[in-house]
């Protein structure tokens, strides 16, 4: 089982979710300004009648500017004395679910945006948005080790004590209910930077650190060295005779996804269920080492086997290939997901073709009950059976976020149809 340790040298990935216009573009903007990382000519390439569009500095796309709105997943990288990071600006509109859970899938954080203004912030048994709601569950569902609530816009309220009041105990009943553990529930201004970078001592009540400090002391994922080796293959380089290192044998290339791998190591190759020995691992300098999960390496077995990209080497008997899975699946195209549908399931950078046996239930995400169902909507999250047509080696996505991770893809459009976590 993976657990979290402390890795501050590491750069800390977090994305922004919450829901349309919440100040996601905003906040990143006034990370970016207020800890030194825009240069003076950014700034002005974003600033109009003297006044800075914080929101322009992530949103790239001519789309974006035309709109007004965050379509794709926009990264941006800054550092403090503290730590290094890399941000992910992920869309806020439900049609644009797909590159949230992209965004969230690889993050270490999530921050998600709650905008006062959008909430009947007066009453104290207010209702949260169904995005911020759904967002939320997705990070969850992803395994996302840490979630921080920002309240945004509290500069815009007559009584900015009693909003964060009422929709801090709002986020509280809705976390306890899903099972859900906030790291912290933040009040902040993106538009003026209140308690962003520098913390507002005792503004709404609160007497926390500012959201940088927060960031600053979270810890990132650590790698899934605890269980057993497991290795997709992405690239075959064929014999060279002429190599040192490969001494004429071919060298399969990828990086290692669980455990760590070293010369000597038994290995079972899927699907063909042939075994060889590891006689060499080369880094990505082609320097032989020993190689642990999230790295990339050239493994060079001891004979001859049939090994092409998208198989997996494996851990003689560590897994059990099965040709049926159940699994949580976040559904992201534009059409309902229906039992019976055919699709291309990548796993690693295996594609094996994939039958909806049964959609088992539904996700409200409004209420958090489980619903019977005989469909899934877009943008809706359920649990399904799916029926393989060859067997592949997952673990559950609780135990690995890298084996227990697919990716469901339409046969004829070739769009992205769904993401799938394994139970």
């Amino acid at each position: 089982m993976t657990v979290t340790v402390t890795d501050h040298d590491a750069a800390l990935r977090f994305i922004t979710c919450g829901s349309v216009d919440d100040g996601k573009s905003t906040l990143i903007g006034r990370l970016l300004v207020d800890s030194r990382a825009v240069l003076q000519d950014q700034l002005a390439s974003v600033s109009k009648s003297g006044e800075t569009d914080l929101a322009l500095l992530t949103d790239g796309l001519s789309a974006e500017r035309e709109q007004g709105i965050t379509i794709d997943v926009a990264y941006r990288y800054f550092a403090t004395p503290a730590r290094k990071f890399i941000i992910g600006d992920a869309p806020g509109h439900e049609q644009y679910t797909r590159n949230m859970v992209t965004a969230a899938s690889g993050a270490d954080a999530a921050v998600v945006l709650v905008d006062a203004t959008k909430l009947k912030w007066q009453n104290p048994g207010l209702e949260l948005l169904p995005q911020t709601r759904r967002h939320t569950l997705l990070c969850k569902l992803l395994r996302v080790p840490a979630i921080v609530f920002t309240i945004n816009k509290l500069d815009a309220v007559e009584d900015p004590t009693v909003a964060f009041t009422n929709i801090r105990d709002a986020l509280e009943r809705f976390t306890e209910a899903a099972g859900i553990h906030a790291r912290a529930i933040v009040p902040i201004s993106a538009l003026k930077g209140h308690n962003v970078v520098e913390a507002v001592a005792g503004w709404c009540g609160y007497q926390g650190p500012s959201l940088l400090t927060l960031l600053e002391q979270l810890d990132v994922t650590p790698a899934e060295t605890t269980e057993a080796f497991a290795f997709p293959v992405q690239w075959v380089e064929k014999f060279s005779a002429s190599s040192d290192t490969s001494q004429g044998r071919r060298v399969f290339w990828g990086r290692v996804a669980t455990g760590s791998v070293q010369p000597g190591q038994e290995i079972t190759v899927l699907p063909s269920g042939q075994t060889a020995k590891v006689a060499q691992v080369l880094d990505h300098a082609r320097q032989p080492t020993e190689i642990g999960a999230r790295h990339s390496a050239g493994i060079i077995l001891d004979r001859e086997v049939d090994v092409s990209r998208g198989d997996w080497l494996l851990a003689p008997g560590a897994f059990a290939p099965a040709r049926e899975i159940r699994a949580t699946i976040a559904w992201l195209d534009d059409e309902p997901l229906v039992a019976g549908r055919v699709y291309w399931a990548l796993h690693g950078h295996r594609w094996v073709k994939t039958k909806v046996k049964r959609i088992i239930h539904k996700l409200d995400v409004n209420t958090l009950a489980e619903e019977d169902a005989d469909h899934l909507e877009p943008n809706g999250i359920g649990h399904v059976e799916l029926a393989l047509q060859e067997p592949l080696a997952t673990l559950p996505y609780a135990r690995s976020r890298t084996l227990g991770a697919l990716v469901l893809v339409d046969t004829a459009s070739h769009k992205t149809s769904g993401a799938v976590l394994v139970g």
